[in-house]
């Protein structure tokens, strides 16, 4: 299994990273159905941080994101399941077959990878941030030194009185 064809499948839903149950259903090959069956009769292994179920609201937030929906699932009463990491792993101890533990796999290595990657973005941001800063300050320094040689032309270019014994150029206009 392709991880960037998990990876395509993995939406942010309360601020937690999910998968939905018709598109494990459909990486493990079973019905989304059986699925579902399986889940509410070992409800037990899924507390509220493994598996929830979508709001109408949020239901509607996932298919305007993603809009290769199939279009019996975008318009089904009933509202999808969502799974954390967590829930995946141990969904696949309640489905119990070959297919569910390979697909497992490469499903956690999604995440993986989802984590690395926010952690580089995280990391980046940091660099971007500090870099923004310290050219900034450089950039208040240039302002603050171009600010000062304009003040100072500014003076030297402001006329000066006459120094000694002026004549007012009025009385030698009527003179000549």
């Amino acid at each position: 299994m392709e991880l960037q064809v998990v990876q395509n499948r993995i939406f942010e839903v309360r601020g937690c990273r999910v998968m939905l149950d018709f598109h494990l259903a459909e990486l493990y090959q079973v019905e989304n159905r059986t699925l579902k069956q399986a889940v509410r009769r070992n409800i037990e292994r899924f507390p509220s941080d493994f598996m929830f179920e979508l709001t109408r609201n949020e239901w509607q937030e996932v298919i305007t994101v993603c809009d290769n929906l199939p279009e019996k699932i975008k318009f089904s009463p009933a509202m999808p399941f969502a799974f954390s990491e967590q829930g995946v792993a141990m969904l696949s101890s309640v489905l119990r077959s070959k297919a569910a533990i390979d697909i497992n796999i490469s499903i956690m290595r999604a995440f993986v990878v989802i984590r690395q990657y926010a952690l580089g973005y995280a990391e980046l941001n940091q660099r971007l941030e500090s870099f923004m800063l310290e050219t900034n300050m450089q950039f208040n320094d240039i302002y603050q030194a171009l600010t000062e040689l304009a003040s100072v032309k500014e003076l030297e270019n402001k006329p000066r009185k006459k120094v000694g014994y002026v004549q007012d150029e009025a009385e030698d206009s009527q003179k000549k």
